[in-house]
């Protein structure tokens, strides 16, 4: 049973959605950004804020610190997941997604062959773009999940 989401906050399109769906839960949402991405947004008391500083990867550490089975961590960083993975920690995709130990290294393999073309003046593509499609997909993923 899920005990907390976490959510890897400083780029996430899902944060409403999540918030949502765990107050119908009753389940406490942390947010981790880092202070570039400070707000004034009042969110619902079962909502915390963790914010840490502007380097590299602050987040996705202070995640990993914070993180701990029965929480359910939502990041689209491919690394940050496969770091949590291993912590025995649910972790999905704001596409909705849910990342698995049989698909990250694929995954975090295809990130270095991109990271290595462009290294060599290759353009790749990027991320696609976040549709309601996703959006929906998302919203379904984390209800079943947190239904189980």
């Amino acid at each position: 049973m899920i005990q907390r989401i976490i959510v890897d906050a400083d780029a996430s399109p899902v944060i409403n959605e999540i918030i949502d769906i765990a107050q119908q839960k009753m389940i406490e949402v942390l947010l981790v950004r880092n202070f570039n991405h400070f707000s004034h947004l009042i969110y619902p008391d079962f909502v915390k804020i963790q914010y840490v500083d502007d380097g590299l990867d602050s987040a996705d550490y202070k995640i990993v610190q914070l993180s701990k089975p029965g929480d359910l961590v939502v990041t689209q960083d491919y690394g940050l997941a496969s770091l949590l993975l291993n912590k025995d920690v649910i972790v999905m995709h704001h596409n909705g997604r849910q990342y698995t130990s049989d698909y990250i290294d694929q995954l975090l393999m295809m990130r270095h062959e991109s990271s290595q073309l462009r290294q060599a003046g290759i353009r790749t593509k990027g991320p696609s773009k976040f549709t309601a499609d996703h959006r929906r997909t998302f919203k379904k993923t984390l209800s079943a999940l947190l239904n189980d």
